[in-house]
């Protein structure tokens, strides 16, 4: 059995993140680090995006910034300029590559499939992988997408669709995603809010299908890639432990209006990365409990009157580009959080406080 100072269980996003954040700042020079990931190779997965409203690490692996996003629903639809804030997307290929390559000329890092030879009695460990409690109320937000490539240029590569609702809703919240990489190539997502167990939501090749053939009248395509993946919008259990801190979605990183994740991983990398000599004793690193309590109220309403989200999401962006982005990133003050309440529907926002 062999002993590591550090042991990080999950070699994904937030795994692989924080060892990058602690090699690159030679905090693994005289320490031991054991990474467990039973994925047999990285490739690419996942698609993260976000409003880089904060620097980061992973400025080479961004596929595309986009200064224009939409916003859609049956009536209507808006462009939004996001200047200041550009809408980025990593290609996990590229980031799995960079952060593989550094940390294997490492001699510290090692990589396991599984636990079975390491001894953590003596190791701090890192914990991304959830525990979740099974609750057949709790909300998701479930997602499959696919690159498609067309022969001749066919998209506007300077404005992605941040949400679609004029499609189907089937009494639970759906949009479609839409991000153009280049004139013939884009990333189409199918995307719901619901409960987990309802099995009619997951067609989701055939909502694909259709929204590339009739929404936006493309015929002749190849599909290049595909993801899918499910976030749950609740907070796993997250209990400080006397030498383990959880990470990522586990450590409560994903908030849950939005399901944005990237950012927020990044930011509880770098506290790691500054508190390690004290790490021990370190406090929980949390969203702010203002978001928090924003967030449920926000996911209560959608719970009892999905059909009317989609107005509320196009409400939502009708004023400042600046403060919605920087309150759905968690970056804003009390001021640019008080545009955002006022903007919403005061009667179903209060009756969602009293309902249970």
């Amino acid at each position: 059995m062999k002993e590591f100072d550090y042991i990080i269980i999950g070699g994904g996003c937030s795994g692989l993140s924080l060892a990058y954040e602690l090699e690159i700042h030679k905090k693994l020079d005289n320490k031991t680090l054991a990474i467990v990931e039973p994925r047999i190779e990285y490739k690419r997965d996942k698609t993260w995006s976000f409003w880089k409203v904060s620097p980061h690490n992973f400025e080479d692996c961004v596929k595309k910034n986009w200064k224009e996003f939409s916003i859609k629903i049956p009536s209507d639809s808006k462009i939004i300029k996001c200047d200041n804030f550009p809408y980025q997307s990593i290609d996990s290929g590229l980031f799995y590559k960079k952060i593989i390559n550094r940390l294997k000329k490492n001699k510290n890092i090692f990589f396991y499939k599984d636990t079975k030879n390491l001894d953590s009695s003596n190791s701090f460990i890192f914990n991304s992988v959830p525990s979740i409690k099974e609750n057949r109320n709790n909300l998701w937000q479930h997602f499959y997408g696919v690159e498609i490539e067309t022969q001749d240029n066919f998209f506007n590569e300077n404005v992605i669709c941040l949400m679609d609702f004029d499609c189907d809703q089937k009494n639970n919240v759906h949009f479609f995603y839409f991000l153009p990489s280049t004139k013939n190539k884009a990333l189409v997502e199918t995307t719901w809010i619901s409960k987990n167990d309802d099995n009619s939501l997951k067609d989701y090749d055939i909502q694909i299908k259709n929204y590339i053939n009739n929404r936006l009248r493309l015929k002749n395509y190849k599909i290049n890639y595909s993801e899918e993946g499910s976030i749950p919008l609740f907070y796993p259990l997250n209990i400080r432990e006397k030498n383990i801190i959880n990470i990522g979605t586990a450590g409560g990183m994903t908030r849950l209006s939005t399901g944005y994740t990237f950012l927020n991983i990044q930011d509880q990398s770098k506290y790691i990365r500054e508190n390690i000599e004290n790490i021990r004793n370190l406090k929980i690193f949390k969203i702010g409990k203002k978001y928090q309590i924003l967030d449920k109220l926000f996911l209560k309403v959608l719970r009892n009157y999905p059909q009317k989200m989609p107005a509320i999401f196009f409400k939502m962006f009708s004023g400042s580009a600046h403060n919605i982005i920087k309150f759905l990133s968690n970056k804003s003050n009390i001021l640019e959080d008080l545009t955002i309440i006022l903007k919403m529907p005061k009667l179903i926002f209060i009756k969602a406080i009293w309902k249970k």
